[in-house]
């Protein structure tokens, strides 16, 4: 059935949908919802807490005003129930003054926040139904709530023939839902209890698929190229520093796999600082020396010319010939550069996607490798090693990840771990800074520049939001700009600029030209300045402790003593920031603390990977399915629950746009 057969779906609506890949019924039930608002349960005014959302049954106390406050219109009343009062708001909503007379009764569900010492809902929702409401996110110009009255007919044209897609060996042994009842209950929950089976049902479903996915690209055994590699001791001893144990053990592990007649597929996974890129430049040297090019894909431009300018030092003297290829080059730069690569002229090729285009061919590409592993998917590397044939792959990642996820997240790919820093690497001295002791720690920053060093700011706003209580990182950085260093030099660094520009900034902040950068976490990765000593983190309780971590990394790499002051107040959390410098005891904390559908940060939204770790994915889940997969996949080819299983895969690999492959 398509959605044009739905009644309420007209020529517009019909493009809208289709210009989001949504054709038939089917796909428009699986937009499954945003949020949900939780209306079965209402606080008194004198429980809520900021951060929180809330449902409030209340009254409206005091007669709505309006005014204009930097380009927004802001109506604005007080509330009460008997218990309390708070401040309730709306923004650019002028029509919201006539439903607010003294006197009325609402039901109202929105997030409370501090503003200033009181309590405020903004923007809250005014309800009419109780229960568990699903929030759905508009599709084009098509509001909310018009999408989910389109999904609400959609549910009545599908009750009864919905399709299994699970073995019922399955359903029954881990007691499943239905996959009709998962549809129906998460976009009609019956109450938080019925949501949550049927959000359990799909993450296990996703999660299970994945991994046997991930079973049978590892065991798909892709001949590969076999490079008879020299010791890696040759490469080691041109070291300009001594290699640490870890160092040497996974070069060596590399070099093993290289030798190897089966396709390397090995990540190796090291804390921020701890020379993996030492040890990729090391294979690249391995597999250069025996006559084969090696191709290292950077997620950001950036990336990829401090990658190249570090290969040229560490490489083009031992005879190794790198080059760089990049989207931003000119035409000009563009043809020159393919043809070194298809000549082979360039041994050791640096650059971002433009290495996988179609028109960039290569003359023997022997090894590939990824750096940044969690900006690419499956798809993006393989494409890559399709450059040539039986083509060796190394991933590199600084997300300390627990190994145990490591070994379910990257089931496919063989793991090493760089477990030991360099010597003479000093610890990021750690502190939770109060805003008490703000001027105090500008005191600290002055005398910091004065010496000769840079300054990061990093903020989790872009701009000013009324709904959400944050320090932006415009707003920062007028201040600091204008208010506190007025006479040194501060930029200015986020998403929402032209890349051009965004780029400008941190190069003039890498050389030196700038004193201090106020940014959002773009600068996460990525960007390598040994000359800064200082990380500023504003309302540091916002970010994951793995995130805090990645951004507490860019300082401390000069070998100069490191700060790094989170602007919070004082929690369990935030404390072990203080306490360790170590990413995987860290990291292992944050999934402890939040679960592993937190791990990777806001940086995974949308990718595949935040929708197997979603919010309902604990660790019991992940260790169920991961040995369930493993359990099938030893299963004769010829079992009934394993076939099944392996065409799902395939058709979920296949739907999320990465490889498909056979289970022989």
């Amino acid at each position: 059935m398509y959605v044009s057969d739905l009644k309420g779906v007209g020529e517009k609506r019909l493009q809208d949908l289709n210009s989001a890949g949504i054709f038939t019924v089917r796909d428009l039930l699986l937009q499954f919802p945003a949020s949900y608002r939780d209306l079965t349960h209402i606080t008194p005014l004198s429980d809520v807490r900021a951060g929180g959302m809330y449902a409030i049954n209340v009254t409206v106390a005091s007669p709505a005003t309006q005014a204009f406050a930097k380009g927004l219109m802001i109506t604005r009343t007080v509330v009460s129930d008997g218990t309390g009062e708070m401040t309730c708001v709306w923004y650019n909503q002028p029509w919201m003054k006539g439903n607010l007379s003294v006197g009325r009764s609402l039901l109202l569900y929105g997030r409370v926040e501090m503003k200033g010492k009181k309590l405020q809902m903004a923007s809250p929702a005014i309800e009419t139904e109780t229960g568990m409401q699903s929030v759905y996110k508009a599709i084009g110009s098509v509001p909310p709530k018009t999408v989910k009255q389109l999904i609400d007919k959609a549910l009545s044209s599908v009750r009864g023939t919905w399709k299994e897609t699970l073995p019922n060996e399955i359903i029954n042994r881990f007691h499943l839902m239905s996959a009709e009842d998962m549809l129906f209950f998460i976009h009609q929950p019956k109450d938080a209890c019925s949501l949550k089976d049927a959000l359990y049902r799909h993450s296990f479903e996703n999660l299970l698929l994945f991994q046997i996915a991930a079973g049978l690209m590892r065991t798909s055994g892709r001949q590969g190229i076999a490079i008879k590699v020299d010791s890696p001791d040759e490469f080691l001893k041109t070291l300009p520093f001594p290699p640490t144990n870890a160092q040497r053990r996974v070069l060596f592990e590399i070099a093993n796999d290289l030798k190897s007649p089966s396709a390397m597929a090995r990540l190796v996974q090291g804390d921020v600082g701890c020379g993996k890129t030492a040890v990729a430049f090391g294979a690249m040297y391995l597999a250069c020396k025996k006559g084969y090019q090696c191709a290292m894909m950077a997620p950001t431009e950036i990336l990829a010319r401090q990658h190249f300018e570090s290969a040229k030092e560490a490489l083009e003297p031992l005879g190794i010939a790198c080059g760089l290829l990049t989207g931003s080059m000119t035409k000009k730069e563009h043809v020159l550069a393919k043809e070194k690569i298809a000549s082979g002229q360039w041994q050791a090729v640096f650059g971002t996607h433009a290495l996988i285009t179609e028109d960039v061919s290569y003359r023997q590409l022997g090894l590939v490798i990824t750096d940044e592993q969690h900006r690419f998917g499956v798809r993006q590397r393989t494409m890559l090693s399709e450059k040539g044939a039986g083509v060796n792959v190394l991933v590199m990642s600084a997300t300390p990840i627990p190994r145990t996820l490591s070994l379910i997240l990257y089931g496919d790919l063989d793991i090493s771990v760089i477990d030991e820093m360099p010597a003479g690497r000093k610890p990021v001295k750690t502190r939770i800074v109060p805003e008490e002791k703000r001027n105090g720690m500008y005191g600290f920053i002055r005398k910091e520049v004065q010496s000769g060093r840079q300054i990061y700011f990093v903020c989790p706003l872009v701009e000013e939001s009324e709904a959400i209580e944050a320090v932006s990182a415009e707003d920062l950085y007028e201040h600091l700009k204008n208010d506190i260093f007025p006479d040194l030099t501060v930029c200015l660094v986020h998403g929402k600029m032209k890349s051009k520009d965004k780029d400008q900034e941190i190069e003039d902040f890498r050389t030196g030209k700038t004193n201090i950068m106020v940014s959002t976490t773009v600068i996460e990765v990525g960007v390598n300045v040994p000359n800064a000593t200082v990380m500023v983190i504003e309302n540091a309780e916002r970010f994951g402790l793995a995130q805090l971590h990645q951004l507490r990394g860019r300082v401390g790499r000069g070998g100069d003593e490191a700060w790094c002051f989170l602007m919070a107040n004082s929690n369990e959390r935030l404390k072990t920031m203080c306490e360790t410098n170590d990413g995987f005891v860290i990291a292992q904390k944050d999934m402890e603390l939040r679960g592993p559908g937190e791990i990777f940060g806001t940086r995974q939204s949308g990718s595949v990977m935040s929708e197997l770790l979603s919010e309902n994915t604990d660790a019991n889940m992940l260790k169920t399915t991961h040995e369930l997969a493993r359990e099938i996949l030893k299963r004769n080819d010829a079992d009934e629950t394993k076939a099944q299983l392996v065409s799902l895969a395939n058709a979920w690999l296949k739907e999320k746009g990465q490889i498909v492959l056979s289970a022989n």
